[in-house]
């Protein structure tokens, strides 16, 4: 027994050691930005690198929403950012729910077939239908739009395959129960199922806006104009002309991670409801 005790608690202090690991490997350019983006560009560039400013400089933060002309375009587009990738959350996140719960809890033919064509678009790769969706969108005359920057990412194979995995595991007594005291379907769906749905729910809304905040390919096709450009747009072409300035790089990159860091953390106990869930599940 006490060579077991010995071996778990070796076990326990190496898995430490690696997310110790984990951590600080993931962290470290986190806390550089961070750091950086307090700094004068004399002692960024210094080596051996401080990690601690020696005083705040506020002007790189200035410089990042002023931006290279000085028009403050940083707020439009950070506008923009931020009224796609909540968009498409909530759409994917709507859309992804219904298609799941009909296909893990009605049974009708062909429902294995739906099933396998929608998965059967995650093999396709973005580049692949990226022009013939540009070429769409031209037609519809609907560039440098809302809608054409939305549009395309409406709903997620992969969120209909997280909803509907999450789904088979829901007691199908719940829902016997309340067509029994007359509720509908979509009353069953609103108050029963999407309510207790919240852990996936949360993780399907982070990954959807994380992609749209970080998508740079498709805004760079269809948005032209510099009042429609998104956030990544906008640290492209400041970085490439703020060049010889890290410290306002920095702080623009700091201030576009702002409200993805936000979204996280307030979604964080939800992982922590659903991990409790799943194991209760299992059991």
């Amino acid at each position: 027994m006490k060579q077991i005790s010995k071996k778990i608690h070796g076990s326990t202090i190496i898995t430490y050691l690696i997310l110790a690991l984990m951590l600080l490997f993931t962290l470290t350019p986190i806390l550089f930005m961070i750091s950086a983006s307090m700094m004068e560009r004399t002692q960024i560039m210094r080596m051996p690198f401080s990690w601690i400013p020696e005083s705040f400089n506020g002007e790189n933060f200035i410089k990042a929403v002023a931006g290279n002309d000085q028009t403050f375009i940083f707020v439009r587009n950070l506008s923009n950012s931020l009224f796609v990738s909540i968009t498409v959350a909530i759409s994917t996140v709507l859309i992804a729910s219904l298609t799941g719960y009909g296909l893990a809890k009605f049974r009708f033919r062909g429902r294995n077939t739906i099933f396998i064509m929608i998965m059967a678009t995650m093999m396709i790769p973005f580049e692949a239908i990226m022009i013939p969706l540009y070429m769409v969108v031209m037609m519809l005359k609907i560039q440098n739009t809302y809608t054409g920057l939305i549009l395309p990412f409406l709903v997620s194979a992969f969120g209909v395959f997280q909803m509907r995995q999450y789904l088979t595991t829901f007691p199908t007594e719940f829902l016997d129960a309340a067509r029994v005291d007359g509720m509908g379907e979509f009353g069953i769906y609103w108050r029963i199922v999407l309510p207790n749905c919240m852990p996936v729910i949360a993780t399907l809304s982070i990954l959807s806006f994380r992609s749209q905040w970080d998508n740079l390919l498709w805004p760079l096709l269809v948005s032209q104009s510099e009042k429609m450009k998104t956030i990544p747009q906008y640290i492209s072409s400041f970085a490439l002309e703020r060049n010889t300035d890290e410290g306002a790089m920095m702080a623009a990159a700091l201030l576009a991670s702002i409200p993805m860091f936000v979204l996280f953390m307030s979604l964080t106990k939800y992982f922590i409801g659903g991990s409790a869930v799943y194991e209760s599940r299992k059991g």
